[in-house]
């Protein structure tokens, strides 16, 4: 029996063919993954001419932790305390996608309030996000103090957070069908408080960093990444609105009832850091618009989750006791039910992007496949196409303007 040749595919670290040892002009580099400026547990290899990239490997799985099949082993109101983990900065938006996606499959009805209640959560994990991209990259490059006033503002986000939902980061507050309880009497004035000094806020940072000119010349013409080649990467979000693409899922294929509120969708068209810089900072600005008005709309009373047989129990006199509220939704949660056979895809607009659900059910009690879309992930890849011919100081500022979250890309 002849024997057949086995071709060995060649990872993408192994594709870079080494220079020449006794090359005085190129050097090969490791930039992470313990670096800050990675934002995670990335590395990169760089090969260098000088201070020139000649080439950049993104090397990823530093953080994987099997999220995706973790789900499949979770019944299905269970999964929103996995998917807030993923991009642990957008953890409302994950579980919004993948409520969205089962509501999809099941035929659910989500009642206004709750859609008002996901769309205030939503914007205000988009400021939050924001904060922390915005402080870290500008450190990233140098400004220091945009670190702790971003920082100071964010934990003001924490609180409302706090407030209504009981944790600061990962809070599982959206399920399916609807949020897991209404708002508590002192949200409204603690968010109505935040919103009205925020503005004043934005144009701090504004004069502090946007009009700074080392920060300008570190972002102008750096990492450019033309309309084109951003759309053949699949680039989306901020980074793909930065190369003049006009692309919001909020607006284009709307969902929780976005196609009711009056925003801009922020686009720029020099391609660059710089770009990618200006239509976040716009985005806060929109995303504050959104929040006044779903705060004003959620002042009317109204259901929290849908009167589904599968997802609210029936009043019982036990809850009519005082007992703890945890432990009424701890039931919803764990009484399984069972969702229609079929699959569906639902993506929505993250604060990286486009991340979306694949969503597969084979009539049983927990999901058959999940399989998410993340943003991150999809914007990284062509992290090589903008730092090649860089400078190394630039690969950090290219980065940053990415804000890649690496929970999001190792799952």
């Amino acid at each position: 029996m002849q024997a057949k040749e086995i071709v060995v595919p060649t990872s993408s670290i192994s594709m870079l063919r080494k220079p020449d040892p006794l090359s005085d002009t190129l050097m090969t580099v490791s930039l992470g993954p313990q670096h800050p400026s990675t934002h995670g547990v990335l590395r990169l290899e760089l090969v260098l001419d000088g201070e020139t990239v000649v080439k950049a490997i993104p090397d990823i799985g530093y953080l994987h932790t099997g999220i995706e099949k973790t789900m499949e082993k979770e019944k299905w109101q269970q999964v929103v305390t996995v998917t807030c983990r993923m991009d642990y900065l957008n953890s409302m938006g994950n579980d919004l996608g993948y409520c969205l996606a089962v509501e999809k499959l099941m035929g659910v009805d989500v009642p206004k309030r709750a859609q008002d209640l996901r769309v205030l959560f939503t914007e205000l994990n988009r400021l939050s996000s924001h904060l922390v991209w915005f402080g870290t990259h500008a450190m990233d490059i140098g400004a220091m103090t945009a670190f702790f006033y971003a920082f100071t503002e964010r934990e003001l986000i924490l609180d409302l957070y706090e407030c209504a939902t009981g944790a600061r980061l990962h809070q599982s507050y959206f399920i399916i069908g609807g949020a897991r309880w209404d708002l508590p009497d002192t949200f409204i004035p603690l968010c109505d408080e935040f919103l009205k000094g925020f503005p004043k806020f934005l144009d701090e940072c504004k004069r502090l960093v946007t009009g700074n000119r080392i920060f300008q010349r570190r972002t102008q013409g750096v990492g450019v990444m033309k309309k084109d080649e951003a759309i053949s990467w699949g680039l989306s979000g901020p980074t793909l609105r930065g190369s003049g693409v006009n692309w919001d899922i909020r607006k284009s294929e709307p969902y929780s009832g976005y196609d009711t509120y009056d925003f801009n969708v922020p686009v720029y068209d020099s391609c660059d850091v710089w770009a990618r810089y200006l239509v976040r900072m716009d985005e806060m600005e929109e995303s504050w618009k959104i929040c006044v008005e779903a705060l004003k709309r959620l002042r009317e009373p109204g259901e929290h989750i849908a009167n589904h047989p599968k997802l609210k129990l029936p009043e019982r006199d036990l809850m009519k006791q005082h007992i703890d509220v945890m432990i009424h939704h701890f039931l919803i949660a764990s009484e399984g039910f069972t969702v229609p056979i079929g699959e569906v895809y639902q993506s929505i607009e993250s604060a990286r992007g486009e991340i979306g659900f694949h969503v597969v059910s084979d009539g049983t009690e927990r999901p058959y496949r999940v399989h998410v879309r993340a943003p991150s992930f999809i914007n990284l890849s062509a992290l090589p196409a903008m730092v090649e011919g860089s400078l190394i100081a630039d690969v950090v500022a290219v980065i940053g303007s990415i804000d890649i979250v690496l929970g999001d890309v190792d799952r």
